[in-house]
């Protein structure tokens, strides 16, 4: 259970740092499970995800950021983290709704010296949500600082709303506030946060996990971006889910 001091610390700068979601053990496994799916795709598979946007001009090409999408379809590990209940539980203190689903999931690894940094913006402009009861849960599976590309957040900047240019412009990485984190630590922050991450400089990997989760009483304002098993029920139910056997391939 949340504090009273954390909850104000998430209302007033819409990210949260938490100890303790998931034991030594838990992290272990999963690093282990992670490291052999990344080596076992990466010679079969196209992962490059490297930020393709308009300010690459000036970044060396060299750089990279390694990516795998809907891990709960690779991995058992990783649907036990997704349902880890400290983790759910935190969530729906924060969204306010005991009914939590999961949108998407992803993995990033920024290799040592060549880890591609990502521009300023809104998780919000890929899959807007009327209520914006929208998180993004960040797993960190290495210690994680500016060096080694770690994240960067603009506290409070949630409380603006959706931003037609959060871009790197208006919002630039080196005004950001980095979120130094230890190896297993979790952030949660709200999909309205205006965040980035630096380049990998340093010569050790950056490996993270991303579970995107919302309220199950939020609806869409488009229906884009809709990953495998989304919608899975996570805590709670899902009330507003349809049960029509004609609807059954529906997500």
């Amino acid at each position: 259970m949340l504090t009273k001091e954390q909850l104000n610390f998430y209302a007033h700068n819409g990210y949260l740092l938490l100890d303790g979601v998931f034991t030594p053990e838990e992290i272990e496994e999963c690093s282990q499970e992670y490291d052999q799916l990344f080596q076992s795709k990466q010679n079969i598979s196209n992962l490059e995800a490297t930020w393709k946007g308009g300010w690459t001009a000036s970044s060396p090409d060299a750089l990279k950021v390694l990516s795998i999408h809907n891990l709960q379809c690779h991995g058992g590990v990783f649907t036990r983290m997704l349902l880890n209940k400290t983790l759910v539980d935190a969530v729906s203190e924060l969204v306010g709704s005991p009914n939590i689903l999961l949108h998407h999931t992803k993995a990033h690894i920024k290799p040592p010296g060549v880890g591609a940094p990502f521009p300023t913006h809104q998780d919000y402009h890929y899959f807007p949500f009327k209520n914006d009861s929208m998180v993004a849960v960040f797993i960190h599976l290495d210690d994680s600082d500016i060096e080694n590309g770690g994240l960067a957040v603009f506290p409070g900047s949630h409380k603006l709303g959706p931003q037609e240019n959060a871009s790197d412009t208006k919002f630039p990485l080196e005004s950001a506030t980095p979120l130094i984190a230890k190896k297993g630590q979790v952030v949660i922050f709200s999909y309205l946060l205006v965040h980035g991450s630096y380049q990998n400089t340093s010569d050790r990997m950056r490996r993270m996990l991303l579970f995107q989760m919302m309220s199950a009483e939020d609806e869409p304002l488009e229906k884009i971006h809709m990953s495998p098993c989304h919608g899975m029920v996570l805590r709670g139910r899902n009330i507003k889910k349809n049960a029509d056997i004609e609807k059954r391939h529906q997500t």
